[in-house]
Formats: C-alpha cells, structure tokens, sequence
C-alpha cells in the first residue's frame, strides 16, 4: 500500500499560496507544492453564497509527515475556518514514490 498522500488547500492571494509552498517544501513536510490559479469558486461562506477567487495548492507528501503538514496549514493559512483535505494516493509508480521518499528524507532537511 502507498505512503503517499495528496494534501489540498485554497488561499487568497498567490503570495499567500507561495508562502505556504515554500514553508511546508523548505521544512521538509512535502516533496513538492504546486500553486495553480486564481481559481474561481462558488461556495457559501456564513450563510451567503458568494463567488471568490482563490489560488489552490497541491502538496505531495507521506503518510510520516501527513500530521506535520496539516498542522503547518491550519497554522499558517490566512483563514479562520480553512478547508485543507488530504488523500492517500492509491496508484503510484514506484520510482516516483521512491523519489518522494529521498525529497522528504530526514538528513536532507538538516534534522
């Protein structure tokens, strides 16, 4: 079974989305974050239906740091209430989750 995980959230602003990618990557809680957008969506925020535009970020990440991670977005995210969701991966080439592995490798992060 795959180690791998999937973690999504949403921010604002692209600096706020390249804050997080480079907060959770340079720690050594994701291999990668990808940044795509601005996004437009629809949801309900307190009661209201609103439209927004948001940037989503996409971290590739193992069951070991999975903890870490959603607890450096919920941390540092800019909302009071924000939506961050995590899959584990179930189809996965073994060489690329072996070079996931050696990205997130302890000794490579100075720990």
């Amino acid at each position: 079974m795959s180690t791998t995980w999937q973690v999504c959230t949403a921010v604002d602003t692209r600096d706020d989305a390249v804050r997080l990618a480079r907060l959770a990557v340079q720690d050594g809680l994701a291999a990668s974050g990808q940044i795509l957008g601005p996004a437009t969506t629809m949801t309900w925020r307190q009661g209201s239906y609103v439209e927004i535009e948001e940037w989503r970020l996409t971290f590739i990440t193992i069951e070991s740091r999975i903890d870490g991670l959603h607890d450096l977005l919920l941390d540092k995210h800019t909302r009071d209430q924000p939506q961050v969701m995590g899959v584990r991966v179930d189809s996965i080439a073994a060489d690329y989750e072996a070079s996931i592995h050696r990205a997130i490798d302890l000794d490579s992060h100075g720990e």
